[in-house]
C-alpha cells in the first residue's frame, strides 16, 4: 500500500528512519511458533530486535504499537514505564509523538521522567502514609497557572483505602 507523501510513518517519526520487519516462524501453523521482529535502525544493518539495544528494542516495539493504532485505533493504552531504557532526547519524541498524534485514544502511561510528565494532561500520584494508600490527581495546566499568578494551588483530589 502506497504512503501519502504527506505521510509520515511512525517509526519515521519516532526514530527519525529505518525500517522494520514481521515474519511468521511457521507459515503453514501461524499461531503454533509468532513472528519474528527484524530491524534496521537508522544506518545500520538488519537485526533481529533481541539484539538492539534497550533503547533501540524500544522505539522499535513502540514504532510497532504507533503504526497498528494508526491502522486500527485502541481506545486506551495502559504503558508501564517505557521511558526507560530511553535518553532524555527520545523520551521527548515519544511524549510528544503520544500527545501530538494520538488524540483518538487515552494513553495511561506510567513513568518517572520529568519530559514524560510534563507533557500530561493529568498527573496521579499514588503513594502509602499510615498504613493507607492514598492518590492525588493534578491538573499540571490549572497547576502552573496558579502557581504562575500566585493564585491558590487548584484543589486536589484523593481516597485512602486501607490495606
Amino acid at each position: 500500500m502506497a504512503r501519502q507523501p504527506e505521510e509520515k510513518c511512525s517509526d519515521e517519526m519516532i526514530t527519525l528512519g529505518g525500517d522494520a520487519e514481521l515474519e511468521l516462524v511457521d507459515s503453514l501453523d501461524p499461531f503454533s511458533e509468532g513472528v519474528v521482529f527484524s530491524v534496521r535502525p537508522p544506518k545500520k544493518s538488519w537485526k533481529n530486535i533481541a539484539n538492539l539495544s534497550g533503547g533501540e528494542k524500544t522505539l522499535s516495539s513502540l514504532a510497532l504499537v504507533f503504526a497498528l493504532h494508526h491502522y486500527k485505533p485502541t481506545p486506551l493504552y495502559v504503558m508501564d514505564e517505557i521511558d526507560a531504557a530511553l535518553d532524555f532526547k527520545n523520551v521527548s519524541i515519544v511524549g510528544h509523538y503520544v500527545k501530538d498524534r494520538t488524540k483518538d485514544a487515552q494513553f495511561i502511561i506510567i513513568s518517572l521522567r520529568n519530559n514524560m510528565f510534563e507533557l500530561a494532561d493529568r498527573l496521579v500520584g499514588i503513594y502509602k502514609t499510615d498504613n493507607c494508600t492514598k492518590s492525588i490527581t493534578i491538573n499540571p495546566g490549572s497547576f502552573a497557572e496558579s502557581m504562575k499568578h500566585g493564585t491558590e494551588v487548584p484543589s486536589v483530589s484523593s481516597f485512602c483505602r486501607t490495606n
